[in-house]
């Protein structure tokens, strides 16, 4: 076994739980797309969100961060916030704008397995949802941002 490959039980479409190879470079959505479960309209519509939501930071930070210390602030009061470039808000824009046109409904899974990285059937699990019904909902969620986003 593979550094980059774990070993992971899931569930086949026949209900049965088997040991798969899982690499662990792969997103949730590059597995779909890969396997036949996502077209490449919904793969590609699900990549522009997540680099959005990279770009614009929305992420949690592993590391530290290397920004110049303010000059005001500090023991005598707060410093200004730091000021998000350009590139950042237009991402963070389009990232909301996204989300938006999935709908409440159905944006909870399309954050959790487009950006989050997080499983299909762990995300069902997390939002209380039956098998497979992740699928159906997150594929409705791509089909309204990919429209969103022009993807052809």
């Amino acid at each position: 076994m593979k550094a980059n490959h774990v070993e992971q039980m899931i569930e086949g479409p026949d209900g049965r739980r088997r040991k798969v190879m899982v690499h662990m470079g792969e997103s949730p959505l590059a597995w779909l797309h890969a396997r036949g479960h996502l077209s490449a309209r919904h793969y590609a519509a699900g990549d522009m969100l997540r680099q959005d939501w990279e770009r614009a930071g929305l992420g949690a930070r592993v590391t530290m961060r290397w920004d110049a210390a303010p000059r005001e602030g500090g023991r005598r009061g707060p410093g200004r916030p730091a000021d998000p470039t350009l590139a950042q808000m237009a991402a963070r824009d389009r990232f909301d704008g996204a989300i938006g046109a999935a709908g409440p409904g159905l944006a909870d899974i399309l954050w959790r397995v487009a950006c989050a990285g997080e499983g299909l059937v762990a995300a069902e699990k997390a939002l209380g949802w039956p098998s497979r019904a992740g699928k159906l909902v997150l594929t409705l969620a791509l089909d309204r941002v990919a429209g969103w986003y022009r993807v052809p």
